[in-house]
């Protein structure tokens, strides 16, 4: 399509010799006979002996009952070739068709000039039963549709005729031209003005940029194609039946065409007309469900934000909770709905509905157990968004926590996102838990080993006035010494202070490993951590010089 409408000229020839033919393979069965013979009924909507006698494609007369041992069928078939003969016998006077009474049947046939009357069609007791008439009110009537029928059969088969259909369908082929020269010049102006319109910008939506400008000029450009297509498309496959329709030998084949468009058109229609009622069923049901999850969640943000509590629910269990009901409420609504969205018997939704059904079979397993663990996550309370944690050797603070993952921004500004299935099975650290819910400091802890003769007590003091150089310490409660170990070069010594606030936690731990490293270098004492061995034959001391030179 694509190819063609970027060649106008070419598609015009193209597309009508190809609708052309399309429409001469479409009617080509129905002219195996000769003459061209309209779609019957359907078979569950007439009688199952039912025939009818045609003349040009056109029904003439209905045959029920036969008479004698014939059957509606071959009475038909002889008695269209019968009329046939008869319209094309210019010597024939339709009104010589006449009803004679021979009983027990009721003749229609041809009376002569010179008196001879040749019988074509009999018609007895049974047959006229069938229509609910008299044996010579059915042959009146047969009478009457044959000579009609032959009549109208001369008067559109005349030199007359041909010409005023040859007239009409000349001017219904120009106007067509006309128009489609007009619809290839408003596609072109479209095509430009598109371009000239979206050609800076493209489609927010919200604050929300869904399509660039060029994303946007193409995805019209394609809808403007379709339409123009569409368009002539449609318009070429409505002329060809009334271009046909004008000429004698091919106005049955315009109206199979026109029957098979009606019928395609009644049924867009009739399923346009039956779908209504369920879309507005959808649309009701779809408001009710967005109203409940509004509401739901005007309800949960109100439980977040402390205006209503219950006992026993915490506050950060209000987001996750809402979400959970949301995606119920939604689900519910989509399953109400389901059975009315038009189409959801056919083939297509199940096999939709089957594929959904393998993929969610497939990865259900790792999906669900890190959706189970996502939910224990959030109700033990392990950890909550902003919380400082450490979790299988990852430090840093939660930026997220999903039913799916939970995400970690660490003191290096990298995020890192760990399976939920994988954190339930590893321990937490929370550095944030105490301090929020118990209003405790956190505590931090950092070890030195000291040899044996340096005195305990003045180790103490160095450390403790470490500890209180440091401005982020808390002063209470106060920081306090643990000798943890004797061991078999030196003593450990283990420094335990509280900080106010967790997420300065390493940086206030840098401070104070400096500050110790600080008190011990003026003091003139030696840290031995982990172990240091030196052999003391007149190496200096391991003591940095104190106090530090400028510049270092």
């Amino acid at each position: 399509m694509v190819l063609a409408l970027s060649r106008p000229r070419g598609l015009r020839l193209a597309a009508l010799l190809a609708l052309l033919l399309t429409a001469f393979l479409t009617a080509l069965p129905a002219m195996g006979a000769g003459t061209a013979t309209p779609a019957a009924p359907e078979a569950s909507s007439r009688p199952r002996d039912q025939a009818w006698i045609t003349l040009d494609g056109q029904r003439v007369l209905e045959v029920r009952v036969a008479a004698g041992a014939q059957t509606p069928e071959m009475v038909a078939a002889r008695g269209s070739r019968t009329l046939a003969e008869l319209a094309r016998d210019e010597s024939v006077d339709p009104d010589q068709l006449v009803v004679r009474d021979d009983p027990p049947y009721a003749m229609v046939g041809l009376l002569d000039p010179d008196g001879r009357f040749r019988p074509l069609l009999a018609v007895d007791d049974r047959a006229a039963k069938a229509f609910d008439l008299s044996r010579d009110q059915l042959a009146t009537q047969y009478r009457d549709q044959l000579r009609g029928a032959i009549k109208q059969f001369r008067a559109t088969h005349s030199l007359d005729a041909w010409l005023r259909g040859l007239g009409l369908a000349l001017a219904v082929l120009i106007l067509y031209l006309v128009w489609w020269k007009a619809q290839s010049t408003l596609n072109h102006r479209l095509e430009r003005w598109l371009t000239c319109r979206f050609g800076q910008r493209g489609l927010r939506v919200g604050g929300n940029q869904v399509l660039d400008a060029e994303q946007l000029r193409d995805g019209l450009q394609v809808v403007r194609r379709l339409a123009h297509g569409t368009l002539l498309l449609l318009a070429s496959w409505l002329l060809i039946p009334l271009l046909l329709s004008f000429f004698p030998p091919t106005k049955a084949v315009a109206e199979g065409l026109r029957g098979h468009i009606l019928r395609a058109l009644g049924q867009v229609l009739d399923q346009a007309t039956n779908s209504v009622p369920n879309v507005l069923a959808v649309v009701f049901i779809l408001f009710l469900t967005r109203l409940a999850m509004q509401g739901c969640g005007a309800w949960f943000a109100a439980i977040e934000r402390g205006r209503l509590t219950f006992p026993g629910f915490y506050r950060e269990w209000a987001r996750p909770t809402g979400r959970l009901v949301s995606g119920a409420i939604l689900l519910a609504g989509l399953v109400t709905a389901y059975p009315y969205i038009p189409g959801s018997g056919s083939r297509a939704f199940q096999g939709a509905g089957l594929f959904v059904g393998l993929l969610a079979a497939l990865g259900s397993s790792a999906v669900a157990a890190n959706v189970i663990s996502g939910l224990m996550l959030i109700y033990t309370r392990a950890f909550r968004e902003g919380d400082r944690v450490e979790i299988n050797g990852v430090q840093g603070v939660v930026q997220g926590r999903d039913l799916l993952v939970t995400r970690i921004v660490t003191p290096r500004h990298e995020v890192v996102s760990l399976p939920n299935a994988s954190v339930i099975a590893s321990p937490i650290i929370n550095y944030s838990f105490s301090r929020r819910e118990g209003a405790l400091p956190v505590a931090l802890a950092t070890t030195v080993t000291i040899g044996y003769d340096v005195p305990w007590r003045q180790v103490h003091g160095l450390l403790l006035a470490a500890a209180r150089s440091v401005a982020g310490i808390a002063a209470d409660p106060a920081p306090y010494v643990l000798q943890t170990s004797l061991n078999d070069f030196h003593i450990s010594y283990e420094l335990n202070v509280c900080v106010p606030k967790e997420l300065t936690y390493r940086e206030i731990r840098t401070e104070l490993l400096g500050a110790i490293q600080d008190q011990f270098a003026a003091a003139d004492v030696e840290i031995l951590s982990p172990a240091y061995h030196a052999m003391r034959n007149g190496n200096p001391s391991t003591v940095p010089a104190w106090p530090p030179r400028q510049g270092l």
